[in-house]
């Protein structure tokens, strides 16, 4: 791969992110601060998410096909930056839902679109995407830490950061390199769905992980949605800036996925990655500012044993096992499933208990609520190690 196209790549991976970092974490401190939104409504808010990664395949389905790759980008990220405008001007968080749904729908595409541009264009997934991928943890480090220094994670500055770098990516998309659509004739909703990457559950060990993927995503929810709060409420301060030493560890360990995958193969990266989930829960939960703040630094130091061993291994497995013809299917159904279906069953239950562990005087018993996804990440793990068994796939040999 040329460097010229390397360093395009990781440009397009680092302003996607910084977009979607400047905002998304940081929108259930928003909605309650300033929109005075209730647990149900925050819940929802993420919810919006998901339904957009649910029907964003119908979009991008349609779209690709009469259009190349990088062109659809950049047309999205401008409208959704006009949306973003309109999401700076509401002040009711009943409103807020459509609007923020309506920006989803035309974010959503974009996370596939990412990787699929990306993967079109490199020799060896194992070698080469990490380093692609881990500009966007760049960027999230980076924003998250803007945010932080500023103070402003509870006010409409992050979605005003979002409107900048979403139109400088929908410039730059334009110049990144052309990736025409495959498909061709009419569309049919099976090829949007990715059907014919369902010949891929004919293997147990696949189905068993397609399974946990969605299964995880429901506690990938409430991190997504209610570690910023909880952090604030133990009495954590500049919890932007000490948060994004997650992403940091997430670069280190995005980095060691090579060496990772020749030493432990996919199952134990797998289940130590949902072990780590398992561990983080209840650091959260117990965790407490003023007497074992060293708690809640292990919960955030261990973002990127959770997101880089189970989710970045993901797509690699998902790439490996799937044929060149069904490639891009197979990544579009398990990002469906997991940012669709299996974050929005979060976000609705997420909403759910974060209600009912908080009391009228707007006080949240956050060990209760962290320890919902610990026990659902318990039972992953304990399933997936059970069942799980794809030989084929013990040790990756990747080139150095």
């Amino acid at each position: 791969m040329k460097s010229s196209v390397r360093i395009q790549l990781m440009l397009m991976m680092f302003l996607q992110f910084f977009t979607w970092g400047s905002w998304y974490g940081q929108m259930s401190v928003y909605l309650g601060k300033q929109l005075n939104a209730t647990g149900d409504q925050i819940g929802n808010a993420y919810l919006a998410f998901s339904i957009a990664m649910i029907i964003s395949p119908f979009i991008g389905a349609v779209a690709d096909r009469y259009f190349a790759a990088q062109k659809v980008l950049g047309v999205l990220n401008l409208v959704g930056a006009g949306l973003l405008f309109l999401i700076s001007q509401i002040n009711d968080a009943g409103t807020f839902f459509w609007v923020i749904l309506g920006y989803c729908l035309c974010f959503a595409p974009c996370i596939a679109l990412t990787t699929s541009i990306s993967m079109r264009h490199i020799a060896s997934p194992e070698k080469d995407f990490p380093t692609i991928r881990v500009m966007g943890t760049v960027a999230w480090i980076a924003v998250t830490n803007l945010i932080g220094f500023l103070n402003v994670g509870d006010k409409v500055t992050i979605f005003q950061i979002s409107i900048f770098t979403s139109v400088l990516l929908g410039v730059l998309a334009f110049t990144l390199p052309n990736t025409p659509p495959r498909a061709t004739g009419p569309v049919n909703i099976g090829q949007i769905i990715g059907a014919d990457a369902f010949s891929l559950f004919k293997n147990r060990s696949f189905a068993i992980f397609f399974i946990s993927s969605v299964a995880i995503c429901i506690p990938l929810s409430f991190y997504y949605a209610f570690a910023n709060p909880s952090l604030r409420a133990s009495g954590m301060e500049f919890v932007e800036n000490k948060m994004s030493l997650g992403q940091v560890s997430e670069v280190g360990f995005m980095l060691l996925i090579p060496f990772a995958f020749s030493r432990l193969g996919v199952k134990w990266m797998l289940g130590v990655g949902l072990i780590a989930w398992i561990i983080r829960f209840l650091c959260f939960g117990y965790g407490d500012a003023a007497t074992s703040e060293w708690i809640l630094y292990v919960a955030i130091l261990l973002h990127g044993v959770c997101f880089d061993f189970f989710f970045v291994t993901g797509q690699i497995y998902t790439d490996t096992k799937a044929g060149e013809r069904i490639k891009s299917q197979a990544q579009g159904l398990i990002t469906l499933a997991t940012y669709g279906l299996g974050m929005g069953i979060g976000s609705w239950l997420g909403g759910t208990v974060l209600a009912a562990n908080t009391d009228a005087a707007n006080v949240t018993n956050w060990l209760s609520v962290w320890t919902v996804p610990a026990g659902i990440a318990a039972i992953v793990l304990v399933l997936f190690l059970i069942f799980f068994n794809d030989k084929s796939t013990d040790k990756v040999e990747v080139s150095h």
